[in-house]
């Protein structure tokens, strides 16, 4: 069977975009590596002595176009201790969570929260996406705007309690219930 220039225009257009995808690729690693790493460490660390956030700001280059750049509260003792025999207590150490902006495979940048832990506490929470953006659309407010996102997020995590209903009880019979006895 002949192929004419009609039967295969659909999958020519699907080619060029597969090709400028793997361009764009290129370009936003070479975006990540001639500026917008040092750009997203620079405000970081200008944003937390404003802000005089105690925390250390890192890059992490363990495997080449997968780097990343690391927001951490560091780790400290979590005040909760297991007794390991007689009168000795080993303390359980606390993660205290990290705002990460990671290159992906493809050179976009995702920007998540990594929340608190204690060890041996339960399991430590999925991080949260906050975004993934190409390297020209990550500018400095959005950069501030993550990390007020992250510092309420982690202050969220830290004063948690359960006075606030769960939004998903706001319905159902024991609500409907507790409602119709204060007619």
């Amino acid at each position: 069977m002949a192929f004419n220039e009609s039967d295969t225009q659909n999958l020519k257009v699907k080619t060029d975009r597969y090709k400028e995808v793997l361009l764009n690729t290129q370009r936003y690693r070479n975006a990540w590596k001639t500026g917008l790493r040092k750009n997203i460490v620079d405000n970081l660390i200008a944003l937390s002595k404003a802000s005089s956030l105690d925390c250390d700001v890192e890059e992490r280059s363990e495997i080449e176009n997968l780097e990343a750049v690391v927001l951490s509260l560091g780790h400290s003792e979590s005040g909760l201790g297991e007794p390991v025999g007689g009168d000795l207590r080993r303390d359980l150490i606390k993660q205290n969570g990290s705002l990460v902006y990671q290159q992906l495979f493809n050179g976009k940048i995702l920007v998540l929260i990594n929340y608190p832990f204690i060890e041996k506490y339960g399991q430590p929470q999925p991080p949260k996406t906050i975004a993934i953006y190409r390297p020209e659309e990550l500018k400095e407010p959005y950069i501030l705007r993550h990390l007020e996102t992250f510092i309420s997020d982690i202050t969220a995590w830290e004063d948690y309690d359960d006075d606030v209903p769960e939004p998903n009880q706001r319905i159902g019979f024991k609500m409907n219930f507790e409602e119709g006895e204060k007619a």
